[in-house]
């Protein structure tokens, strides 16, 4: 009789790549045109003026100008409200 068991293939060890979401610029942080500014999946933060949503709900600058987040109120499909985190590109002033 054999003290140990016989070795196959585990079935363990399969871990996705990380996707590394999350914010890539803060509050007052220089953005130029099309740079990526906060990678989700769903509508966490939402896109303001000059920011503009991608296919995979990645939020780019529209303009080159500084980020700033403000919160909102957003009212869901079954009347109920949650605070949105809005996700704005503020352009230099021209003078």
């Amino acid at each position: 009789m054999a003290h140990t068991k016989s070795l196959g293939s585990t079935k363990l060890g399969r871990d996705s790549e990380s996707k590394r979401l999350g914010v890539k610029r803060n509050q007052n942080q220089m953005v130029g045109p099309g740079e990526i500014i906060i990678r989700q999946r769903g509508s966490h933060y939402i896109a303001g003026t000059n920011v503009m949503r991608g296919s995979d709900d990645t939020l780019y600058a529209k303009v080159s100008g500084t980020v700033n987040f403000t919160t909102k109120k957003k009212i869901r499909f079954d009347g109920s409200r949650r605070m949105a985190k809005v996700v704005s590109v503020i352009a230099p002033v021209a003078a």
